[in-house]
C-alpha cells in the first residue's frame, strides 16, 4: 500500500515512500508511528517546539544581523518569542529590531561576500536594473561565495574571521575599482551587442554624496579627500571601513 502511494515534494523537500522506513520511530522521546509524510510533519513539529531550535535560530538570527557573538539577553529574549509564538519570525524580528542591543550594533557588523558585493552595486547605480549579472558571478566566486555553492546544509559563515583575510580585502578593493571606474561589464548585454544603457555610478553625483557624508568616519572622509580622481574617489568609497560593515 505504501509503495504505491505516490511521491510528494514541498519546495525543495521531496517525500519518496519507496525509499521510506515505515516502522515505528523514536525522535526526541517521543513516539512516532509509521504514517509516511505525516512522520515528517511531526518530526518537524517536535523540533520546533524544543527550546534549543528556538535558541539556535534566534541566535543565528542574532549573527546575521547584530553581531558575530550577539549578547545573550537578546538571544533569549528572542527564543521566548519564538516559544510564545508557536515559531512566528516575523515576531522573533520584531523582537530583534525593537532592542537596544540593534540600535547599538549598528555599523559593526562586517559584511559578508554576498552583502558586500550586493550592496555595493545597489549602493553605486542607485536600483538601476542591470542587464548582466556574469560580473557578479565572477565576483562572488572569487570572494568564496558563490550562490548555491555551499556542500551543506548551515550555509556560509557570517561571522568576520571567514571574510577578513588580506587575500579577501584586495579582492574586494578590485571589486570596488571595477564598479567605482564604469559599468564594470553589468550594462553590457551578454550576447555582445551595444549596450542601451549607460551605468556610470550615481556616486559621481555630488547630491548622492551629500546624503552620505555625515555617516562617513574622519579617516574615511581623509582619505576621499586625497582621491586624484571621480573613479579613484568612487573606489576609496566602496573600499573603505565605512562600507564593508554595516
Amino acid at each position: 500500500m505504501w509503495a504505491s502511494t505516490p511521491a510528494s515534494r514541498r519546495g525543495a523537500f521531496e517525500f519518496n515512500p519507496a525509499r521510506h522506513d515505515f516502522a515505528p520511530k523514536t525522535l526526541l522521546g517521543h513516539a512516532v508511528e509509521g504514517s509516511g509524510f505525516g512522520e515528517v510533519e511531526n518530526a518537524v513539529k517536535l523540533i520546533v517546539h524544543q527550546p534549543a531550535c528556538a535558541r539556535f535560530i534566534s541566535r543565528q538570527l542574532a549573527i546575521y544581523f547584530v553581531a558575530d557573538d550577539p549578547p545573550p539577553a537578546l538571544v533569549e529574549r528572542m527564543a521566548q518569542t519564538f516559544m510564545h509564538s508557536d515559531g512566528d519570525i516575523a515576531a522573533v524580528l520584531r523582537t530583534l529590531f525593537m532592542a537596544r542591543e540593534f540600535d547599538s550594533a549598528l555599523g559593526g557588523k562586517f559584511k559578508d561576500p554576498m552583502r558586500y558585493v550586493i550592496s555595493s552595486v545597489r549602493f553605486a547605480y542607485d536600483g538601476k536594473p542591470i542587464v548582466n549579472s556574469r560580473p557578479l558571478l565572477n565576483w562572488l566566486n572569487g570572494l568564496g561565495e558563490a550562490p548555491y555553492g555551499h556542500a551543506t546544509p548551515d550555509g556560509y559563515a557570517l561571522t568576520e574571521l571567514n571574510w577578513a583575510s588580506s587575500g579577501q580585502m584586495s579582492r574586494r578593493f578590485e571589486i570596488a575599482r571595477a564598479i567605482g571606474s564604469g559599468n564594470a561589464g553589468l550594462f553590457d548585454p551578454e550576447d555582445g551587442s551595444a549596450a542601451t544603457v549607460t551605468g556610470f555610478p550615481q556616486l559621481s553625483n555630488r547630491l548622492y554624496f551629500e546624503a552620505l557624508e555625515p555617516f562617513l568616519g574622519a579617516r574615511t572622509r581623509e582619505a576621499l579627500n586625497r582621491a586624484n580622481s571621480q573613479q579613484e574617489w568612487n573606489t576609496f568609497l566602496l573600499s573603505s571601513p565605512d562600507f564593508n560593515y554595516e
